[in-house]
């Protein structure tokens, strides 16, 4: 989701169940292969360590994706800590990385009943949402999490990844400059491992890039600019004339890459 969440991303499943494994022979079709599941590579959590020493390997653990590994280890730490909303947060975000969302939600919820004052589980809680394609469920989180932390650009832009699934553009847009406004790097690290990677339609990949532009022409950062609208044109954006009258451009409009850029006229990649 791939250009830009899970938040988080957490909007970002890399993981599954049972991978699948693609194999071209030289001289034959196309064909998948499908592979074993995944094992446990790592000792059993051992019976005299301590809950914080269980929840630091278990933190290596999902560090290194052995994700079946961590979940015994940070089990293992809370049957020692049972209120720890911390451990109970670690294993949502593992179990989402494993795919296991229903699980993930569980996890996210029980937490929260321990520590209605956690920003990150709300947040995260609201990417289950998002992923099940109930964005306004979504919202409600995002909001939630951004009432108790307005310092964080990751919940300001899992919320527009929420509303441009909406098609609610303008809500969408700020949100998403309010997020780039606390991290100006924040969808170069995400743009593609997140909310790109939930669009589908090229109409509205293309329109996202568009969006991004938009933003990062008002913050002054040319070059950022000039590479997304390069991209909502290879998407085939369709009013990307408007690049000529939306105020945002207007200093853009003076850089010579920009006569360039539109001079060049990029074609949409088929699909």
């Amino acid at each position: 989701m791939n250009r830009m969440s899970l938040v988080l991303a957490l909007a970002s499943v890399l993981c599954t169940a049972i991978p699948v494994h693609s194999q071209v022979p030289p001289s034959a079709s196309e064909q998948v292969q499908v592979g074993p599941p995944p094992v446990r590579r790592a000792e059993p959590p051992s019976a005299s360590a301590t809950a914080q020493e269980l929840e630091k390997r278990g933190d290596a653990l999902r560090g290194e994706k052995a994700y079946l590994d961590a979940m015994d280890y940070y089990r293992a730490a809370i049957s020692k800590t049972p209120r720890s909303a911390q451990l109970l947060n670690k294993m949502g975000i593992t179990e989402l990385s494993m795919q296991r969302f229903k699980e993930a939600k569980k996890d996210f919820e029980k937490a929260i009943r321990l520590d209605r004052q956690f920003a990150d589980a709300y947040n995260n809680l609201g990417v289950t949402e998002y992923l099940a394609k109930k964005y306004d469920r979504a919202i409600r989180q995002y909001e939630k999490a951004i009432g108790l932390n307005e310092a964080s650009a990751s919940y300001y832009s899992n919320l527009g990844a929420a509303y441009f699934s909406k098609k609610e553009w303008e809500k969408a847009s700020l949100a998403y400059s309010q997020a780039l406004r606390l991290d100006p790097d924040i969808f170069e690290r995400t743009s593609r491992s997140g909310v790109i990677g939930q669009i589908s339609s090229p109409q509205d990949r293309a329109h996202f890039e568009y969006v991004l532009a938009k933003l990062y022409a008002k913050q002054g950062l040319a070059d950022r600019s000039l590479e997304c609208l390069r991209r909502a044109m290879e998407e085939g954006y369709q009013r990307i004339s408007d690049v000529y009258t939306d105020a945002e451009f207007g200093e853009l409009r003076k850089d010579p890459r920009f006569a360039q850029l539109m001079a060049a006229k990029p074609s949409a990649i088929p699909e």
